[in-house]
């Protein structure tokens, strides 16, 4: 019996992921001040509540109550070139832009109790994707050989939830933990014609958490260190295939099977950050930060009940380990600057890069690669209390020459070029009270 392992592992990867257009699927689209200086030195700068979604102990920083909430759209572009499959004799063509679109909100209240302890709050996304692929195989007779299984719609959404407690020890150090609740939802579809081969939709909650530290040699120059760690995650839904498989003295015949849910494990990540007051006007920032894709080896799909109705066959066939992924532990990089004008006016500018995670085994559905960010932000500040912050981000990945084994061809490998490249736009309002 086949199964659409291929499609399977994408959907898996995609509802479940914390953290992840950056290495694996991470979307970095936190806050519109850490955009513009391409989220250098976000561990540790604390210029407003968002420094809770990387780093909890910088809340120590903080001496009244800061709130900061903001909206980021997304627009992601990604090219599908030149897909063919049996050695090149079938052309299926090209895509222009099979990516999607997305507004992405945020937000984060911190509340110092004393001149020891800080509680925060925040709900953010770190992770989303969208690609549609399914154009490349409408056009072909419903019944002609294609790989359907690798051609479809996936669409993905996570929200974060945190909670996080921060303890100040003495003027230089200061250690923070928090919570997290990540709720992943989406919806994939592979069809044949108008036959559904894969039919997804489904959600799931799970638990991580973070730790943190900050060290101040003075009030010019501080260092932050974090590390996430990422759970693994159980997606629960509606998880059908339509499949077929060959029986003695009946012939060909549809499978169709179906599982209650996946098991995904996540990517822990572990990020140090630098910030440096070089003269009253200008500060310089860092960060690297380290993501253990390396540990993401396969996905399980759980209580699979496959059924033939031609011969009133159903069969459990329990847990399936599906093919192992073999990602790579990636690296990000930024360095940013910002320029403080005058009282009311800030702006900023900073560099990425951000390793790829793909190794041996690639997705049209999740194209991956080494990506460079370039980015530039403003912030108006009204009054000393409040503060309006616009960032702006191009991201530019390689270009892939991949290849993918389908299912259900069974005459080769599909073989396509992929680009992608985005622009974010991000506003934000802080108020510290």
């Amino acid at each position: 019996m086949k199964t659409f392992n291929k499609t399977l592992i994408a959907v898996s990867v995609a509802l479940a992921s914390t953290q992840t257009l950056a290495s694996g699927f991470q979307l970095n689209s936190q806050s519109a001040t850490g955009m513009g200086r391409a989220f250098a030195g976000d561990a540790v700068i604390a210029d407003n509540a968002s420094v809770l979604s990387r780093n909890p102990a910088a809340m120590a920083l903080f001496d009244k109550d800061a709130i900061s909430f903001g909206l980021t759209y997304a627009d992601i572009t990604v090219d599908v070139k030149d897909v063919n499959f049996a050695g090149g004799a079938v052309d299926l063509g090209s895509i222009d832009d099979a990516g999607s679109s997305k507004i992405i909100p945020n937000i984060f209240y911190i509340h110092p109790i004393d001149d020891k302890f800080a509680v925060g709050f925040a709900a953010f996304s770190n992770f989303g994707t969208g690609t549609d692929a399914s154009s490349l195989s409408k056009s072909l007779p419903a019944n002609s050989p294609a790989p359907y299984d690798l051609l479809g719609e996936t669409e993905v959404t996570t929200v974060n939830f945190n909670a996080s407690l921060s303890y100040r020890i003495n003027d230089m150090f200061s250690i923070g933990a928090g919570v997290d609740a990540i709720y992943g939802e989406g919806r994939l579809t592979r069809n044949m014609g108008a036959t559904p081969l894969v039919d997804v939709d489904a959600d799931g909650w799970a638990f991580g958490g973070i730790v943190g530290a900050t060290i101040e040699l003075d009030k010019d120059n501080r260092f932050g260190i974090s590390y996430r760690f990422s759970p693994t995650v159980n997606v629960k839904g509606d998880v059908n295939t339509i499949t077929s498989t060959n029986i003695p003295n009946v012939g060909q015949v549809a499978v169709a099977t179906s599982f209650d849910s996946l098991d995904v494990p996540l990517a822990d990540i572990f990020q140090v950050a630098g910030f440096h007051q070089i003269t009253p006007k200008f500060a310089l920032h860092y960060t690297a930060q380290h993501t253990q894709w390396g540990n993401f080896e396969q996905i399980t799909a759980k209580d699979g009940v496959a059924t033939i109705p031609a011969v009133g066959v159903t069969q459990a066939v329990g847990d399936v380990a599906l093919k192992e992924y073999q990602w790579k532990d990636s690296w990000l990089f930024s360095l940013g600057g910002t320029y403080t004008i005058n009282e009311q006016f800030t702006v900023r500018a900073g560099y990425m890069h951000d390793q790829g995670v793909v190794d041996e085994i690639s997705s049209i559905s999740f194209p991956d690669s080494d990506r460079n960010w370039y980015t530039a932000g403003m912030s108006y500040h009204i009054n000393p209390q409040n503060t309006v912050d616009f960032g702006i981000a191009y991201i530019k990945g390689e270009k892939v020459h991949l290849i993918e084994n389908s299912s259900i061809t069974g005459i080769g490998p599909v073989n396509a070029i992929t680009e992608s490249s985005g622009m974010y736009y991000s506003v934000q309002y802080s108020y510290q009270f």
